[in-house]
This record gives C-alpha cells, sequence and structure tokens, in this order.
C-alpha cells in the first residue's frame, strides 16, 4: 500500500483548515486515513502548524511519499532536516551526538527568524494604530476649528471701516 502524507480540508468556504494525515494514496482526499499528524492553520499570521513530530519523523523513515504543499510544511517545521541527518547516522558521516547539536542549532535560529517576524507585525501594527490616532485628532481639530469659526460672532466691517478712515484722517492732520 502507497502511503502519502497530505492535507485533508477542514472549516468553512474562505476559511480553510487542514488536518495533515498520512493516508492510503489512493483514498479521497477528505476521506480514510491512517494517521492524523497535525493542524494546519493558514488564515493567521504566520500561519500555524503544530505537529506530531516524532509520528511524521516515522512515516517518512518508513517511506511515505509527501505532497507538494505537505513537503513545504515538513521542511519549515524541520522534519525534513531532521530526516536527512538521521540518514548521514545510517551511513556513517555523523553521530548522534552531532545530529542533536546541529538539529537544535537550526531549531534555535529558526524560532528567532519567527519571533522577529511576529515582533515585527506586532510594531507594523502598533505604527498603523499610531497613525490612525493622529490622522483622526488632525480631522477632530480641524473639524472643532471649523465649527468654530462658522459659530464666532460675525464682526461688523462698518465699525470696523469707520474706526481705519478716523485713523487716517488723525494721521493726515498729525502730518500736516
Amino acid at each position: 500500500m502507497a502511503t502519502r502524507i497530505r492535507l485533508q480540508r477542514h472549516g468553512k468556504k474562505g476559511k480553510p483548515f487542514f488536518h495533515l494525515v498520512a493516508a492510503d494514496s489512493r483514498a479521497k482526499r477528505d476521506g480514510k486515513f491512517i494517521e492524523k499528524l497535525g493542524t494546519y492553520n493558514p488564515t493567521a499570521n504566520p500561519a500555524v502548524i503544530d505537529i506530531n513530530f516524532e509520528a511524521t519523523l516515522k512515516w517518512l523513515q518508513n517511506g511515505a511519499e509527501m505532497t507538494e504543499t505537505a513537503r513545504a510544511i515538513l521542511s519549515y517545521k524541520g522534519v525534513l532536516y531532521k530526516n536527512h541527518l538521521l540518514k548521514g547516522v545510517t551511513k556513517g558521516a555523523l553521530t548522534e551526538e552531532q545530529v542533536e547539536t546541529k538539529f537544535a542549532a537550526w531549531l534555535a535560529s529558526k524560532e528567532a527568524k519567527v519571533l522577529g517576524k511576529k515582533d515585527g507585525l506586532a510594531k507594523k501594527a502598533e505604527d498603523e494604530k499610531a497613525a490612525r490616532l493622529k490622522a483622526e485628532e488632525e480631522a477632530k481639530a480641524a473639524k472643532a476649528a471649523e465649527i468654530e469659526a462658522k459659530n464666532a460672532p460675525v464682526v461688523e466691517e462698518t465699525a470696523e471701516t469707520s474706526e481705519n478712515e478716523e485713523a487716517t484722517n488723525t494721521e493726515e492732520e498729525a502730518a500736516e
């Protein structure tokens, strides 16, 4: 029986949610499966991937094929890298300790990248919120100024004009 590791779609229309499963390659996409290996939620940013690492690694070592998307997910989580390192142990190129140290270093760097992305997204959201708040304050101030100008008492121009004429007359008399 040919076994494949693939995604099984769940969720609503427009809001996908996937189960990562090991299934017979002849079974339908959402049909019968042998073992559920994890979940994948692509709607979150960054995408949320929870897998049973050991079970997935066991299926890979037993020769299960993968779909393209499943391969990308397993590569992202490091299952393919760990499988590659373990093949090096069977060939005699590495020891178990070397495999564990290399994989731990890879996991640490991967975790740092993910945290960096999360921090960047949080900072971007805060900056956007601050910009929206500033724009709202400016719009509020402009509206208040407009209302104040509209409600201000109208100053009569005739009184100002007569005062200006009187001041001009007094200046002319002083100059003579």
